[in-house]
């Protein structure tokens, strides 16, 4: 999971870059979509909306916004279709990518994401040709303030999960697919707050490459991860502390 780990800490510290750049509220708008898409649109029923709702309250994003999202997510909105779709790719010198897209319009995410593998020097590839290198894990984020990481641990390997990290500035928690929902529900039942949640598709083995050709790709994955339509990338690229801090110095 290191890799992943680290390219989720680089993400988290570009967070306050994203508010300048005044991408934050389409990163929110989309993250309740997905929510009420998932759980639906009562957010006393729904912990993902809730807690989407809430970042998106914190970041002073106004209300209509949130209802718009809202609506957007649970098909309230005519003429707005949302559907998900997976691509896949290869960057540079070969790394495997899963693109998955939450969008209202297939074909400007198409054009937008062989833009970006094309400006790395990367391509999309047929359905199939990357998916069977990773395998879909749960993953689940949890606010460290205040909380004991043995207990955490021991949460949530007794309800079935199978690594639980240490990031710092969050506790990290995988799972096997098939225990997301019970995983999830004895975390929230412990009373732990889960800041971030979903699958994610995960390498079975990494790539190791030169300092450069990892820094190119590493270029890609943000790239992608900027595209609005896109809900999470994954890569196969291994991220030593050595490539994610010459990719932090070079941004």
């Amino acid at each position: 999971m290191s890799g992943h780990s680290k390219w989720s800490t680089i993400k988290r510290k570009k967070g306050a870059e994203d508010a300048k750049r005044g991408k934050i509220f389409t990163r929110l708008a989309r993250d309740i979509t997905i929510a009420a898409r998932e759980g639906g649109g009562d957010e006393s029923a729904n912990p993902r909306l809730k807690m989407a709702i809430a970042k998106a309250r914190a970041a002073n994003m106004p209300k209509d916004n949130i209802e718009r999202a809202i609506l957007r997510g649970t098909g309230g909105l005519e003429g707005e279709e949302m559907v998900e779709l997976t691509y896949e790719g290869y960057g540079p010198d070969g790394v495997a990518y899963i693109i998955d897209v939450l969008t209202d319009n297939k074909n400007r995410a198409l054009a937008e994401i062989k833009h970006a593998f094309s400006k790395s020097g990367g391509s999309l590839a047929s359905a199939g040709s990357v998916t069977w290198q990773f395998e879909q894990k749960g993953y689940f984020a949890i606010n460290p303030d205040g909380v004991d990481f043995d207990e955490v641990f021991m949460v949530a390997a007794d309800a079935g999960a199978d690594d639980v990290v240490d990031e710092g500035d969050v506790i990290a928690v995988y799972t096997p697919r098939e225990m997301f929902g019970a995983v999830e529900k004895a975390l929230e039942e412990a009373g732990y707050t889960i800041t971030e949640s979903g699958l994610r598709w995960e390498a079975t083995n990494e790539t190791e490459l030169p300092l450069d050709k990892a820094i190119q790709n590493m270029r890609l994955l943000e790239r992608l991860e900027e595209l609005d339509d896109v809900q999470s990338v994954s890569s196969n690229l291994m991220i030593t502390e050595e490539v994610a801090a010459a990719f932090e110095t070079a941004s």
